[in-house]
């Protein structure tokens, strides 16, 4: 498997950018086209991720069509699966090893963006002040997804702190036109006080909902999600999916956000495996979190990361 990037690192080589000449430019002006993407080749943090044995020169290759029903399967014939993933400067790390794990097991192409605070607010797109209870750059901004994805298809957003142990195509293929936004239904009341590297815990209701979201990006519900309102709108609107009723409020299997420190695994299921590892107190990439559980496979995916890294830059 082989795998191209726009990237800080590596410059494309024309007949790596004719696979991305054959992207659809999104609808939203402020999604970067695949000339965008040529610009921004040396910046810091990668806008795209292409998934190349679904390039024209691959022959798993078949011509794109747009999404927007439920049959989202592997092999199918789709546009690039979107997929936006919080950035916070703090947490470089955890980002690159998140979108490595996906790219790592994916069976679908993939189109992975970061939703980068300081970029939208240069872009125009959010203004709003920092809130004390803010744990990460990312913890407003994660609800332009829909507006990012030019509220068309489907689109996931996930925070930095996830590695995928599985192929994503199996959620993919969960997704249902029928709800506005899908996720994990937690019930979860952590204990500790403070997380990650001492920012303060919170706890409301549906909390770690919004940590993993499929969004029905064309639902008409979801156009309110604009930067007007993500930049006003108060954290429990958000956070609580006040803008939806319960039904429109799709749920799937809570190994697609496996909570570290409160979701079980049960050796005689394996249904309760993890396919997601969500670090949501802390992962290893903090001092006081590396020995925390599944850190071993967090520590794995980053010496992957490395070792890929190194490859494209010689």
């Amino acid at each position: 498997m082989r795998v191209f990037w726009v990237h800080h690192f590596y410059k494309p080589a024309p007949a790596d950018l004719a696979i991305f000449g054959n992207l659809s430019p999104l609808p939203n002006p402020f999604i970067p086209t695949v000339q965008h993407h040529v610009q921004v080749a040396f910046r810091s943090i990668p806008y795209t991720v292409f998934h190349s044995p679904f390039s024209p020169r691959s022959p798993n290759y078949s011509r794109p069509s747009p999404m927007g029903s439920a049959d989202h399967l592997p092999n199918s014939t789709l546009h690039p699966f979107k997929i936006f993933i919080g950035y916070d400067s703090r947490e470089d790390t955890a980002f690159e090893v998140c979108r490595h794990s996906l790219l790592k097991h994916s069976s679908i192409p993939l189109d992975i963006s970061p939703i980068n605070q300081s970029d939208l607010r240069a872009a125009g797109l959010y203004w709003r002040d920092r809130d004390p209870t803010e744990s990460t750059e990312f913890s407003f901004t994660r609800f332009l997804t829909p507006y990012l994805a030019g509220f068309h298809g489907w689109a996931m957003f996930v925070d930095c702190d996830f590695l995928y142990t599985a192929d994503i195509a199996g959620l993919v293929a969960l997704l249902d036109d029928r709800y506005a936004l899908m996720c994990v239904h937690h019930e979860y009341a952590p204990k500790e006080t403070t997380k990650m590297d001492g920012a303060v815990q919170t706890i409301y209701p549906r909390k770690n909902w919004s940590s993993m979201v499929l969004y029905n990006c064309k639902h008409p519900k979801n156009r309110i999600l604009t930067p007007e309102l993500v930049s006003k709108q108060t954290g429990a609107f958000l956070h609580r999916f006040l803008w939806l009723e319960d039904d429109e409020i799709g749920s799937v299997p809570f190994v697609w956000n496996f909570l570290v420190g409160h979701n079980q695994v049960d050796e005689n299921d394996p249904n309760t495996f993890p396919k997601a590892i969500h670090y949501t107190s802390g992962g290893p990439w903090f001092e006081q979190h590396r020995n925390c559980e599944f850190a071993d496979l967090w520590l794995e995916g980053l010496e992957e990361f490395k070792a890929e890294k190194k490859f494209v830059e010689y």
